[in-house]
């Protein structure tokens, strides 16, 4: 386990020092080509900041892994790699030129297909959710590229504020990491501290940096997503020859450890079709977006947002020996207060302003 350890601290640092190393460089050339995310409406920063930090975690991610695994047998690598590849493109199309949400569904889809199909990455099982189990190849493809298509796009909506989506990031990996070593899977604990180690660094300059500061951009946000949604996929795959609490535990923790980019996605996505526009149609209804009105910063901000997604993952995990579909009945309503907590607060903020006397002449 000391060797495990020493491995696992390595790859870590190898991310972590990539990453450290590419980002100043990857700044100075968007500077001299002006490759930067210009300010709109939409805007929370209010100057042009170069939004190709999805570049550097692609290199610290694809080459500490590549160093951690040639221990272990990783054929399902092979798959994800090219899912990156493809997304990695995809992302540096949208944040240089810009592509219509059609194009980037259409290659989230290909990749899905290429982790599903070829590389065998689906659930199988439904761990007695609504008391199915075992579910047969049509519906294992079907529910496993909404999964898929679901989390990388919760992911890449979530990316809105200085430090949320490296720091959901974090957290969530490092619970999937914990549960992989658990389970013996090193070769997907590896691939989780290369994320780590290269998302901690990219925290640090999106977040304090100064003359190196970053946005991930969709380049980053989008491989976050797929990694994290091929580690929600393995973790209730891996768990089905554990022992029966584990079995049936593992699809509600791990819906929890997405939990609130999942539901922050669907609470846009309802309330853009309410008001009879496109599900993709970008506005400023997420929840960190009624953060930031409420007048925290962004710092503060991601705070709380990461601290409600520990809470609902520590509330799950407490309550683990209970029935899953009672904890998945429990999930979704203590999500959706969660999120609806800022709206509702800062609408009676403004109603509250709004009823006081005017005193103008």
């Amino acid at each position: 386990m000391e060797t495990l350890t020493i491995q696992f601290i390595s790859i870590f640092f190898i991310g972590l020092i990539l990453v450290h190393f590419s980002i100043p460089f990857i700044v100075r050339v968007s500077k001299v080509k002006c490759l930067y995310d210009e300010p709109n409406y939409r805007s929370v920063n209010k100057t042009g900041i170069p939004n190709l930090g999805g570049v550097a975690l692609f290199i610290g991610i694809t080459i500490s892994t590549l160093f951690g695994i040639k221990y272990y047998a990783f054929p399902d690598f092979s798959y994800i790699l090219i899912s990156m590849i493809i997304l990695f493109f995809v992302g540096i199309k949208d944040d240089i030129m810009t592509i219509t949400p059609r194009q980037k569904l259409i290659a989230q889809v290909i990749c899905a297909l290429v982790l599903i199909v070829p590389g065998e990455i689906r659930l199988t099982n439904l761990h007695g959710i609504l008391g199915i189990q075992e579910i047969n190849y049509a519906l294992s493809v079907g529910i496993s590229l909404i999964a898929i298509i679901f989390i990388t796009n919760a992911i890449n909506l979530i990316d809105g504020i200085d430090g949320l989506a490296a720091a959901i990031g974090i957290l969530t990996t490092s619970i999937f990491a914990a549960n992989f070593i658990s389970t013996g899977n090193y070769n997907y604990a590896i691939l989780c501290f290369s994320i780590i180690g290269s998302l901690s660094t990219f925290f640090i300059y999106n977040v304090f940096g100064k003359t190196n500061k970053i946005f991930m951009g969709d380049t980053g946000s989008l491989l976050i997503g797929l990694l994290l949604s091929v580690f929600f996929i393995k973790y209730n795959e891996f768990s089905i020859n554990g022992n029966d609490q584990v079995s049936n535990f593992s699809p509600i923790l791990s819906l929890a450890i997405i939990s609130v980019p999942i539901f922050d996605m669907i609470r846009v996505f309802f309330i853009r079709i309410l008001l009879k526009q496109s599900p993709f149609a970008p506005d400023n209804n997420h929840i960190h977006h009624r953060l930031l009105k409420l007048g925290f910063s962004h710092l503060k901000s991601t705070l709380i947002i990461v601290t409600s997604n520990l809470v609902i993952i520590g509330i799950v995990y407490a309550l683990r020996i209970m029935d899953n579909n009672f904890l998945l009945f429990l999930l979704i309503p203590t999500v959706v207060v969660s999120l609806l907590l800022p709206e509702l607060y800062y609408r009676y903020k403004n109603q509250k302003v709004s009823s006081l006397p005017s005193f103008e002449s």
